[in-house]
């Protein structure tokens, strides 16, 4: 099963510029700071158009001109990375560029995505929603990326606590420190949204019960699949679910998987669905499966995670 959404981030930015609204942390007008490498920067915009805030977002340097022009028109203030073949460097090139503008402009409130419980709120109603249609008892196995740790985590995390037989498969990109691959470098790209190069606040490791770390040709050949075989069209990180999410059902057919589809694949269509040439039938891909971090290689591997906490490079 899949979870879809256009853009997925927007349940977790209108629950949280909500929140703050009513505990009067910000008020109607206040400028809202954040950094972001494309789905998160449309979410907040959208937030903030509807409650009547400011928005200001410092992008990334894979932030593509659909997105800019969205934010521009929604009356965001836009600010992008120069080009950088390293995203590593990109990313913590904007976090410097944040507190360059926070000192300069202290009464903006800066979101912390990568840091703040609160972007966890709106994962509730999703939550409830999984449960109404697949019922209590339902065992389930929930797949997706990792990203700040507010989209498969706070999703699991709710579903836990409503009861019942719930798993967690977290996905990776090599490159990655938050589930300590960061020895492992992918020549094409670190998949953005889902995998960092500094530590994240607000992902619980404890969740997570496996974790797959996935190179760009794999997910490109899962995205390219989705589309073929089932019409969906979604982004590189969605591929990648789904080829976890076939393995995790292969593994145990008695329960039902759910994986995420964070947006759509518009912003994919150069880089990923035009080299759908070079995509792998999945029934050829199959992870390595490791004992430790320091077996990981790509193009896939798998660990058992079992509730384990933040790897050291990761703990905030």
């Amino acid at each position: 099963m899949c979870l879809r959404f256009e853009t997925m981030k927007v349940v977790s930015a209108l629950a949280a510029v909500e929140h703050l609204l009513t505990t009067g942390a910000v008020r109607r007008g206040d400028t809202l700071l954040d950094s972001s490498s494309g789905i998160y920067a449309y979410a907040l915009a959208l937030a903030c158009h509807r409650h009547g805030m400011r928005c200001h977002i410092v992008g990334s340097t894979t932030v593509d001109a659909t997105v800019r022009i969205q934010l521009e028109l929604l009356g965001a203030t836009f600010e992008q990375m120069e080009p950088s073949a390293d995203l590593k460097l990109d990313q913590k090139r904007r976090v410097a560029r944040i507190q360059e503008i926070l000192a300069a402009h202290p009464e903006y409130h800066w979101m912390r995505q990568y840091h703040d419980a609160v972007h966890r709120l709106g994962y509730r109603a999703v939550a409830d929603r999984v449960r109404a249609e697949l019922g209590p008892d339902t065992p389930l196995t929930v797949v997706g990326g990792v990203g700040s740790g507010v989209s498969t985590g706070a999703l699991a995390g709710f579903l836990h606590d409503r009861g019942g037989d719930v798993r967690l498969a977290g996905v990776q990109p090599f490159g990655s420190v938050t589930f300590g691959s960061e020895h492992v470098a992918d020549p094409e790209i670190i998949i953005a949204g889902i995998g960092s190069s500094i530590p994240f606040g607000n992902v619980r490791h404890e969740l997570y019960d496996t974790v797959h770390w996935i190179a760009f040709e794999a997910a490109l050949s899962g995205s390219v699949d989705l589309l073929r075989r089932h019409a969906l069209f979604a982004g590189l990180s969605t591929g990648a679910a789904h080829l976890a999410a076939r393995w995790e059902r292969s593994a145990d057919p008695r329960r039902t998987v759910l994986f995420l589809a964070a947006d759509t694949g518009h912003r994919y269509v150069d880089s990923v669905f035009a080299r759908h040439a070079e995509a792998v039938p999945l029934d050829e891909l199959a992870p390595r499966t490791v004992d430790s971090r320091a077996e990981l290689a790509l193009p896939w591997s798998l660990m058992s995670w079992d509730g384990a906490g933040a790897p050291a490079a990761a703990r905030f």
